[in-house]
């Protein structure tokens, strides 16, 4: 179970078109290369990096900035485009780990191997957040272009607030291995993003 792709080139070639559109300024295939090389790195802390590596290329399949139900229709798509390629328990859990990038907040569930493969694949989601600053701010602009359609003033108000909802947590990141590397910078980058946006650090 371990070794079988259930990413197939076909399959690949279709997501990749997806995540091609013009609008996906930051969510795009640079996005999903950066998090399949952080699961290639993390892949002896993964129970089943094959479910976790197509949670990976299904979690922003579906992005539209207006919308409020991406992860759901994109958990949807994998469902439907995965059926008959793995059993359905794992069909589940690749969907449960997609709807969690909607929160970054851990599902509640009895199955601590599934549970750690989702802390790892919201940690990789986020890794971007404890870039270099220069990363880092090339990320928020382009996070910015996604919400072009978004007035100034709302942007920096909402902005702002989901900087500061990351900030209150206790930690950013959901496992030891990705606080040590990435949390001391990601809370540096988040106070000076929103020091930038006229929030309070």
């Amino acid at each position: 179970m371990e070794n079988e792709a259930l990413i197939d080139e076909a399959l690949r070639n279709e997501l990749s078109s997806l995540y091609r559109a013009p609008d996906r300024h930051y969510h795009g295939l640079a996005h999903i290369e950066a998090m399949l090389a952080l699961a290639g790195e993390y892949k002896a802390l993964l129970h089943d990096p094959v479910a976790v590596d197509a949670a990976i290329w299904f979690h922003d399949a579906i992005y539209d900035s207006q919308a409020k139900d991406n992860e759901a229709k994109s958990a949807a798509l994998a469902e439907q485009k995965l059926a008959g390629r793995t059993d359905a328990v794992r069909l589940g859990r690749i969907a449960a780990m997609i709807l969690a990038t909607a929160t970054h907040e851990l599902p509640s569930s009895g199955d601590a191997d599934f549970i750690r493969d989702t802390a790892l694949l919201l940690d990789m989601d986020l890794a971007i957040l404890g870039a270099a600053p220069g990363t880092f701010d090339t990320y928020e602009q382009a996070v910015r272009q996604e919400y072009q359609w978004v007035e100034e003033t709302m942007w920096r108000a909402g902005r702002g607030a989901v900087l500061k909802s990351f900030l209150a947590r206790p930690h950013i990141f959901h496992t030891d291995e990705f606080r040590q590397r990435f949390e001391p910078q990601a809370r540096q980058n988040l106070a000076r993003s929103l020091q930038a946006l006229g929030g309070v650090s």
